[in-house]
């Protein structure tokens, strides 16, 4: 019998994880399937429960329950405790252990598929949610020149980077307070384009042939990137990519075989 994995979150019928590790599956011989299990927003430890009890070997795990997981988990990993949020989940006989791709994800995309070095660049990452938790120690493991957190809630952003200050040179703030402040890698962190807006942006936000990237990603660019595309950056991309980076991390951490992405990423594209 395969081994069973699957995505829990809500909504999660339109995940492309099965797709994804479906076709890391083929390419690498592993036997493994692969579902979508949607899980209600008070009853995430109970999914999880019952897909473990079923014979399920490991989950990952999406909006909005990736806090939820991390407290779920029995043993976490250093950078699932650096984001306090897990999206990979393994079961083991007597523990549950919680790990944190979406971060690996990001840099993978960032500096292998579109070949954009993050050292020495000055990086700005708006949001300071889970999302952004879960890229800022991958990113400033690159070491960026500078790395600036920009939230609606600017005390949210000054808190978020006081915990990340060890790990490189990196402040929060308000939109208001970014000025005339320009960027080379600027990370749309929020979830602000699942419901078509935008924050508060200045308009020269971006350095000469900087690069937009929006983590959420869809058949149409987002609002951020038609945006950054109208005010200089030079190059626009959705969190696609990452998504299928983060899914491979995943499945290394469960099958120790680390499958090639582009064919992936190369078929999502084509629909």
């Amino acid at each position: 019998m395969p081994d069973r994995y699957a995505v829990i979150g809500n909504p999660v019928s339109h995940s492309k994880s099965p797709s994804i590790h479906a076709a890391f599956a083929r390419a690498t011989g592993q036997s493994v399937v692969y579902a979508a299990v949607f899980a209600p927003l008070d009853g995430f430890a109970a999914t999880v429960a019952a897909f473990r009890a079923a014979g399920g070997m490991g989950a990952n795990v999406t909006v909005p329950f990736k806090l939820e997981a991390f407290d779920l988990a029995t043993e976490t990993t250093p950078r699932a405790r650096a984001a306090l949020a897990v999206n990979t989940l393994t079961f083991a006989a007597d523990a549950v252990r919680g790990d944190n791709t979406d971060g690996v994800g990001l840099v993978r995309d960032i500096e292998i598929n579109l070949g954009v070095e993050i050292a020495g660049k000055r990086v700005l990452v708006m949001g300071a949610g889970g999302a952004a938790r879960g890229v800022l120690a991958p990113l400033l493991d690159r070491r960026p020149a500078a790395l600036a957190i920009a939230n609606r809630t600017a005390d949210k952003a000054v808190e978020l980077a006081g915990r990340f200050r060890e790990r490189g040179p990196v402040e929060g703030c308000g939109y208001h307070a970014l000025g005339t402040s320009r960027f080379d890698i600027v990370v749309n962190a929020t979830s602000a384009s699942l419901v078509g807006e935008l924050p508060p942006l200045p308009p020269h936000l971006f350095c000469g042939g900087a690069l937009a990237y929006d983590m959420m990603y869809g058949s149409e660019p987002t609002p951020f990137l038609r945006w950054a595309r109208e005010h200089g950056a030079a190059r626009c991309t959705d969190g696609l990519g990452m998504l299928v980076e983060q899914a491979a991390e995943s499945f290394f951490v469960w099958r120790g075989v680390r499958p090639d992405t582009a064919p992936v990423i190369a078929m999502l594209r084509a629909g």
